[in-house]
Formats: C-alpha cells, structure tokens, sequence
C-alpha cells in the first residue's frame, strides 16, 4: 500500500514555491511540473493543531475551512500571534509594507525584517514596496496611521485577490501605478512615529519574478475555469503545474485549469495517483485553474 503524506502548506522562498510536509520534507514546484495526488478512501480531515503541537482531540475538521483547525486550536494559535495583533513585545524590527494584488487592491501590513519578501509571496502581492522599518510598536503605529488618514485596509480578502488576478494590466509600470502614488502620499502624513526609519518608493515586481508566479506568458496567463471548492475522503486532483500566486496552484486537468487552494489539503491523508483527474467538487469561476520519495 502507498505510503500516505500529510501536507503542512505552500512555503514561499527566494527560489520559488514549495510544498511542505509533516515530517519536514519539501517537494520543489516549477512551472510544468505533475502534481497529484488522492485523498484516501474512507478519510477524515483533522485538525492540524496550533503552535506545533497536535491537537489533542484529533477533532474533526470542515473540508472547505482553509484553517484545518478546531475551534480551540483556531484560539490558542492566535493567543500569541504578530498577526493577530496579541503580541506586542516582539524585539525584533519590522517592515511596515504597501501591497498592490490588482486594480483598487492596496493594502498596508507588516512582516519582521528577517523574513524579507516572504510574506508578500505567501499572500500573492503582485508587487509591493518597503515603507519604513522599526519596533513593532511603531510598525503598528504607522499602520494604523495609514488605515486611519489615507483608508488603506491592512486586510484583503484572499477570494478578491484571485478573482483579477486573470485581468493584471500587462506592465510592470501599470501594475506599480497606484502603489507609487499612495506611497507618496504616505511619507508625508504626519504623526509618523519618530523610531520607524522611511524607506524610499522602490517597486519589486512578481511578475518578473518566478516567471510572474507563472503569470507572466500574458496579462492573466493561463484562464482558470474555477477553483476546488473542498476536498474530499476518495477524491483526487492532477494536472501539470501552469501557475503559482499565494497559497494557489493552478492546475492543468482533465476539466481545465483549475485552482486548488493549498490550504484545504492541510489535514488530510494524501496519496499518489496517477493522472490528470479532477474529481473533487469545483466551483466554476462565471467568466472563463516500496517506500516512496515524496508525493511529487
């Protein structure tokens, strides 16, 4: 019998997307790629606990919830979390950046200097700048600041972000435009914290980087069809890798490009198959996604 794998996410780095799995193993994504993979017969989705600490109930978990974790597990991840804002002695320094997801899509937030683009990456920014760096308290400060004078949200919801993403505008200044004016108009608010240290408008693009998280072969790439809604005990999802944004693959199946959020198979026993099936429930978008090595 094959061996069954639990995926942990899509993990961003400097050399592209990658898969992770419990365990530690990571299985590298390029453009082109197979990726597929069948639930297990008679499965069930788990919950994946908090703070790296299984959950002690093994509760059960909604197929299409992208958290795959039970109501306290979901609480006791975010008591201690920068981005639930439940933390406020972090001592290391952070970014405080604009992000561009498309057309009216900018958002301000804030990543710890370490981490450098990753965050962006993990959320699928299109392209994004520095605004300053400092305490976290004074990132904090400066983004509220910047939702409070200039309206900017510091959340976008992520299905917004994938419904353009097939309509981007198809140069890098187009796609920078809105990012550079509200830029400018953020250096020159008062009431900036005086520890946040400016940083000068510089756009960095995604879609020239990664190949333009596979993007970058036209001004949407590749048309999706839909997006798997959840998966499910017996179901199974293949296709050659066309496209990478955020928790997103797009996936080239018998039905299509499809998009399959990442996040939804957290929790779940995942087994090799062959393939380019489609067989789990698909939302369709309305304008037209031995002992083995890895999964992949």
């Amino acid at each position: 019998m094959a061996q069954a794998w639990r995926c942990s996410g899509l993990r961003w780095s400097a050399d592209g997307p990658e898969l992770a799995w419990v365990g530690g193993r990571r299985s590298a994504l390029t453009w082109g790629k197979r990726v597929a993979f069948q639930v297990a017969d008679g499965g069930v989705r788990t919950c994946v606990g908090a703070r790296g600490h299984a959950c002690p109930l093994r509760a059960a978990v909604p197929g299409r919830s992208t958290g795959a974790r039970c109501e306290e597990c979901a609480r006791l991840d975010r008591a201690h979390s920068v981005a639930a804002d439940t933390i406020a002695d972090d001592p290391r320094p952070y970014h405080v950046y604009l992000a561009w997801f498309g057309p009216g899509m900018v958002k301000v937030g804030i990543t710890a200097v370490e981490r450098g683009p990753a965050r962006l990456l993990e959320q699928g920014a299109v392209c994004f700048s520095w605004l300053g760096s400092g305490p976290l308290m004074a990132a904090r400060r400066t983004e509220e600041l910047l939702r409070a004078a200039l309206g900017v949200p510091d959340r976008i919801p992520y299905a917004h972000k994938r419904a353009v993403r097939a309509a981007l505008p198809g140069t890098e200044a187009e796609r920078a435009a809105e990012l550079a004016e509200l830029h400018a108009r953020a250096v020159t608010l008062g009431g900036w914290p005086q520890s946040l240290a400016p940083e000068p408008y510089r756009a960095v693009d995604h879609v020239r980087a990664f190949g333009g998280f596979g993007l970058a072969g036209g001004p949407g790439g590749p048309a999706a069809v839909g997006q798997v809604a959840e998966l499910v005990a017996g179901g199974a999802i293949g296709g050659e890798l066309v496209a990478a944004a955020g928790p997103d693959l797009h996936l080239a199946t018998e039905r299509g490009v499809v998009v399959l959020d990442t996040r939804l198979m957290t929790g779940w026993e995942l087994l090799p198959v062959g393939g380019d099936r489609c067989d789990v429930p698909v939302r369709e978008f309305r304008e037209a996604a031995g002992v083995q090595d890895g999964l992949f």
